[in-house]
């Protein structure tokens, strides 16, 4: 059974192009209701855990960096099937290959600096909010 709550982030290269205020919109719109939502900076070191799943990968190091370069915005969603139609909502990782309409398509600047995480399933979802957090910040 599809939970109803999954896990987002905008990433530097959006928040940075001061695109958080439409991202956000884009996904009240759609349905979702933003259940916590704060503006922090990862340290290099918090980036590192966050993607500790990717430490073996090439890019790892490139990622930890991007993801440390400036302020992201965190938040757990709400909605019916969240995970999978939060999915459709961001469209593919590589923005040139991304559903016109969505959030990658008009957001992205490339593959690398994408706009925005979603999570890909429900236990990654609730993993990766737990990670930003904690059971006192969520309403």
């Amino acid at each position: 059974m599809a939970g109803n709550r999954t896990f987002t982030m905008i990433k530097p290269d959006a928040v940075s192009a001061g695109h958080t205020g439409a991202i956000t919109k884009m996904i009240e719109e759609a349905g979702f209701r933003i259940v916590a939502m704060k503006k922090v900076k990862l340290t290099s070191e918090l980036a590192g855990q966050f993607y500790a799943i990717h430490k073996e990968r090439p890019f790892y190091g490139e990622l930890c960096a991007y993801m440390s370069s400036g302020a992201i915005v965190p938040m757990i969603l709400e909605k019916d099937n969240a995970v999978e139609d939060f999915r459709k909502l961001i469209g593919a990782t590589d923005p040139k290959k991304a559903a016109p309409g969505t959030i990658r398509a008009l957001f992205a600047k490339s593959i690398d600096a994408n706009a925005i995480h979603g999570s890909d399933s429900d236990e990654n979802a609730a993993l990766e909010g737990n990670f930003f957090f904690s059971q006192f910040e969520r309403f």
